[in-house]
């Protein structure tokens, strides 16, 4: 399995933008190291929206994933802290899963540390649809 250093992370401009101003207090206080969203923002491949893969994991894309172990899946939307709603199956890109699976596409693999343990993970399906404007 590979471990999260060697998945490609992409961004859109409008995802970076919106996440470099979501980490830089974040930042200030020392948190550079690897499994960080700061981290993941670093080293990611920035596109524009019309060169955007579609199979990538992003603000307000519905997520599947599948915990290897347990073969159970999850599926939930990766959204800013302000929209977090675990009722609503909307999980903040702060959170440890939120920042380990952004700019992730379908079929990446993770070995990621969460509060209740090592968790393997594998993208199954990433659908950002952008709403529509009226």
């Amino acid at each position: 399995m590979k471990d999260q250093s060697s998945n490609k992370v992409v961004l859109s401009e409008e995802d970076f933008r919106l996440l470099s101003a979501l980490t830089e207090n974040v930042s200030a206080q020392g948190h550079k190291q690897e499994g960080t969203l700061t981290y993941e923002i670093a080293r990611a491949t920035v596109l524009p929206e019309s060169k955007m893969p579609s199979d990538v994991v992003r603000l307000g894309a519905r997520v599947k994933v599948k915990d290897v172990d347990s073969n159970r899946e999850m599926q939930f939307s990766i959204v800013l802290p302000q929209f977090a709603d675990v009722k609503q199956q909307k999980i903040s890109v702060l959170t440890p899963m939120g920042s380990a699976l952004i700019g992730l596409s379908v079929g990446d693999r993770i070995a990621w540390k969460m509060p209740a343990g090592i968790r393997n993970l594998e993208v199954l399906e990433a659908i950002f649809e952008p709403e529509l404007e009226s």
